[in-house]
Order: C-alpha cells, then structure tokens, then sequence
C-alpha cells in the first residue's frame, strides 16, 4: 500500500494544473505562478488576520533575491514593500491588497476556473504582479530602480494598510500600477464613496395608545423614502450616483411603539461629492429627534488608461488609490485579471487564462511606461 503515498499527489497536482495544459505558465526559479496563487488564496486573511500571508509573500520574494521588508499599518497587521537591490526608489509601483472580505472558503478548481476567497479579489493581481516583476528582472527587462512591490492590508475596510504608507517608506515613485479586478482592461476611473449612518431616538409605548410615545420609524421611513426617491448627481463618464439602504434596525416588539430605528447608507458617488455631501445634510439637519453620523468619503477617481492594445472600463466599485495621497503620482493605472461581478460573492473565482494573460498586460503596461 505504500504506493498510495507517492501516487496521490501526483494525481492532485495533475488535477489541480490540468486545466493548464494548453496554457503558458510562469515560472520563475522553478516556481510555478499558479502554485503561488494557490498558497495565497489557502492562506486566510481576511481582516484583522492579515499577517500570515505578509509573512508567506516576504518569504517568497526573499527566497527570490529581493530585498522584503514589513511595515506595520496597525497591531499584527503589516504591509509588504520590496525592491531590487538597495533601490528604494523606483520609477513604478506595482501595487495590490492582501486582505479579503469574509467568509473564508478555501481554494478549489472546476474546469478553467478557480475559485476561493480571493481568487479574484485580489490575490489574483498580486499573484500576477509578482511574477511579472520577478520574470522581467530574470529576463533583464526591467533593472534596479524600475519597479517596486507594494501589498497592502484592509483595503476592504479602512484602508488603513495605504494610507499608512508615508515618509518612514523613504521611497518615491513616479507611477503606479493598482491591481484590482478590471476584466484585464484598464479602468477609466471609479466611483467614490460616502458613508452615512441615521439614528432616530422615539419613545416606547403601548401600541394601542400610540399617542403616548414617539414612533421612531415613522420619523425615518419618510426619510428614507425621500433619498429613494431624489435625484442624485450624475457624471458622463463614471454615470449616476447610486446609493444602497443597507441596513435597517428598528423596535423592540410588534405590540410596542419602537423606541429606536436606524439605518446606513451607502453611496457610490460618481460627481461632486462636495454637492452630494451638502445635499444629504440638508435632508437630515432639523429634523426632531434624528442624528447622523458621515464617518467616511472619498472623492470619485480618473485614471490613466489611453494605452495601446489595451481595452477600457468604466468600474462601480472604490479603492486603495485615493489612499496613497503621500506621493503625487504623475500617472496612475487600474489594471488586473478576474471581474468584479464574482468579488465578495460565495462563488468568487478567477479564469486560470486570466492569470496568464494579466503578466502579459501587466509587462506591456511596465515596458510602455518605463519609454514614455
């Protein structure tokens, strides 16, 4: 029976790349791109646990020839920076978040597509962006000074991992390169955000004598109803401001008048958020008994993205890219395998083509930047 020790993963390694067959993997010293994608995405990290996989990529970029360093972004959670030699400085930034947003569920393949929590957003444009990296310095294409590697934590939630990178980096760059899922197009730009949290305080009473308390839900219904129902700001490019109602909290019981009702809402903004801001406080200023909170926004975003052989897309989400406000980039890019259609869902995969084909792109877009 000892047999079985040394066929069994052979038939798993077989299983886990046979989709690969008529694909041109990367390897870099022997190491295969779509192992490194697997080890990423078997390594949770959703927030605060973030640190295991810093420690398995600074570990693998080490054993690489790079130099690696940690840098803290809050308790236990650090970013991952990594250069060629001693030059800290670098013309482009490849750059990509670590973090997910939960439940973890490990990785799996089903024909070309492999899924897992993360698999696409976004240790798929890390996993890319290594590889593009390590395999132009083996070739030469790139040297010294070129390009760096920058793979941050909580972009899924504060952004607290970007907006930690400051001057104790003592590095500069003149581009950046973000990997996200943009369905191996460039994105025109994105939407920004404004966060926005209503509380009602009534009172309770029987629900027979409703006289006798404050009904907290009929104060914020009416509310609410009245942002359903307004316009909101529009933008050619990025299209309409759209906002999601995502939680509503209300009462204690169906016999008692609710003595509370509070909700969240969520904004995708696509144009003047200075406007929008105003408009929301002045549907909620004055009103008896509601207070709110805006405790977070950012402002929409354009990109760079008239580059040759590349397609464009126009992209809903936000991220880390109004996050890095310490450097003033002259040219920033969003770029990277997999869509945003399966991000955060229960069956989240990226195509292994994807993989593939986003070290090509990413290695066209470096080249064209590195001769502009």
């Amino acid at each position: 029976m000892l047999w079985i020790f040394y066929i069994l993963p052979l038939v798993y390694c077989q299983q886990v790349f046979n989709f690969n067959t008529d694909l041109h993997d990367y390897y870099v010293n022997g190491q295969s791109m779509l192992e490194f994608h697997k080890n990423l995405v078997d390594i949770p990290s959703v927030k605060p646990s973030e640190l295991a996989v810093a420690q398995y990529i600074e570990q693998f970029l080490s054993s690489n020839g790079l130099t690696v360093e940690l840098h803290k972004a809050a308790e236990n959670r650090y970013n991952v920076y990594a250069f060629a030699g001693d030059e800290r400085n670098s013309k482009i930034l490849l750059t990509s978040h670590i973090d997910t947003v939960p439940p973890f569920f490990p990785y799996s393949i089903d024909g070309s597509r492999i899924y897992g929590r993360g698999s696409c957003d976004a240790k798929a444009s890390v996993a890319t962006q290594v590889f593009t990296y390590l395999s132009m310095l083996q070739s030469g294409d790139v040297v010294p000074g070129d390009v760096s590697l920058l793979f941050v934590v909580g972009e899924e939630t504060d952004g607290v991992g970007m907006k930690s990178v400051g001057h104790s980096y003592n590095a500069s760059w003149e581009i950046g390169i973000f990997g996200e899922p943009t369905e191996l197009k460039l994105g025109v730009g994105h939407k920004g955000i404004l966060m926005c949290y209503v509380n009602v305080e009534g009172e309770a009473s029987h629900s027979g004598y409703p006289e006798l308390g404050i009904s907290a839900t009929e104060i914020l219904l009416p509310v609410l109803n009245d942002f359903l129902t307004s316009d909101w700001p529009v933008d050619e490019l990025l299209g309409p401001t759209t906002l999601n109602i995502a939680q509503i909290s209300a009462g204690v019981a169906a016999n008692v008048i609710p003595p509370f009702a509070n909700a969240s809402i969520f904004f995708r903004v696509s144009s003047d958020l200075e406007a929008l801001d105003k408009k929301v406080r002045s549907k909620l200023d004055g009103i008896e008994h509601l207070s709110y909170d805006i405790p977070f926004e950012s402002a929409p975003v354009y990109l760079d993205y008239e580059v040759p052989g590349f397609e464009s897309i126009i992209l809903a989400y936000a991220t880390d890219i109004p996050n890095l406000y310490h450097h003033n980039l002259t040219r920033r890019y969003l770029y990277g395998p997999g869509t945003i259609h399966v991000a955060h869902s229960d069956h989240e995969y990226v195509e292994s083509k994807d993989l593939v084909d986003a070290v090509d792109g990413y290695k066209k877009l470096i080249k064209y930047n590195l001769e502009y």
